[in-house]
């Protein structure tokens, strides 16, 4: 969920039903009497969710959808499966939902394709690829490369050691990210990878494993934040310890919390997505599905890097906490 780079073009796309190259729907369906849509985001109450929410239910309203919103209390697969299985017995023309594993998710999903329920997976994805007709999500691997670069900049040259703070092992978004920018700050010399470390998403775990970092490796330089409760509970723990500013903090998403944190000084930059445009988009590849159209099988959407000097001319990327 990170997303100036002056890349955020894609973002702000909105992809029609017949953009080219794609799956096509079942045939036949093109007058659906059945108007309901649910979305199953990955947890409840997080900006980056409930700016999808808005983006889902502006776009299905407008489409004359009735719509349904679920959301698991944590990012959790045992949390979000019986929801899956709720929704199923009501058996809505589409389901948006973004996965909380890549894995285990998959066959409470099959259960709503083999309904006939059309399945769009909207952030995360799973590993198998034939339970969804669409994937809409940003380009994660992208949105690390971003990170380091971001992070290199202020660095400015000097040198130190840099960790990645990333949720849970099996999390598509989050794992991508860290790959991307695993990749990519092996480009600059003059800062070291000494690894990633999992949170479990928990703000707290994120706090505790940086002040550990901090007296393990006094020379820390660089922290990367790879969703929006690591980013707030990392610069929770650089505070706690002393080092805000001290230590470059790039956190992925731009929640309320994380936007205040960067124009106070304590976030140097934030790699920010478009949750809104990712639910509408969402929508857009349902609604073609269950009309026998086109539907372009994945869609990538791309990032934004924002710090405290340009946070004004980026306000349409913060996220909200109400729609």
């Amino acid at each position: 969920m990170i997303r100036s780079a002056g890349i955020v073009a894609a973002a702000a796309l909105v992809l029609t039903a017949c953009g080219g190259g794609g799956q096509i729907g079942d045939s036949g369906n093109q007058a659906s009497s059945n108007k309901k849509m649910v979305l199953l985001p990955g947890v409840a109450a997080e900006p980056f969710y409930i700016s999808m929410e808005c983006g889902f239910r502006d776009a299905a309203k407008a489409a004359g959808y009735e719509v349904d919103v679920q959301a698991p209390a944590s990012f959790d697969a045992p949390q979000q499966i019986p929801l899956v299985t709720g929704v199923l017995a009501n058996k809505p023309a589409a389901v948006l939902i973004a996965p909380t594993d890549d894995k285990a998710l998959a066959a409470p999903m099959k259960q709503l394709k083999d309904a006939g329920i059309k399945v769009v997976e909207v952030d995360t994805k799973l590993e198998d690829t034939s339970v969804a007709v669409s994937t809409i999500s940003s380009n994660n691997e992208q949105g690390g490369q971003l990170a380091a670069q971001t992070l290199n900049k202020l660095a400015a040259g000097k040198s130190g050691s840099v960790l990645v703070l990333n949720t849970k092992a099996g999390t598509s978004t989050t794992d991508a990210r860290a790959k991307g920018f695993e990749d990519e700050i092996k480009k600059y010399p003059n800062l070291k990878y000494i690894g990633q470390q999992y949170t479990d998403n928990q703000p707290d775990q994120a706090a505790s494993k940086v002040t550990a970092t901090l007296a393990a490796n006094p020379d820390l330089i660089g922290v990367f934040a790879t969703n929006l409760n690591t980013g707030e509970g990392a610069a929770t723990g650089l505070r706690n310890a002393g080092k805000t500013g001290a230590v470059n903090l790039v956190g992925f998403d731009a929640s309320p919390k994380q936007v205040q944190d960067l124009q106070g000084g304590v976030v140097q930059a934030l790699i920010a997505q478009d949750p809104a445009g990712i639910g509408k988009q969402g929508v857009e590849q349902a609604i073609a599905a269950i009309e026998g159209k086109e539907v372009k099988r994945d869609i990538e959407t791309n990032l934004v890097a924002i710090t405290k000097d340009d946070a004004s001319a980026n306000e349409k990327y913060f996220y909200k906490q109400k729609c």
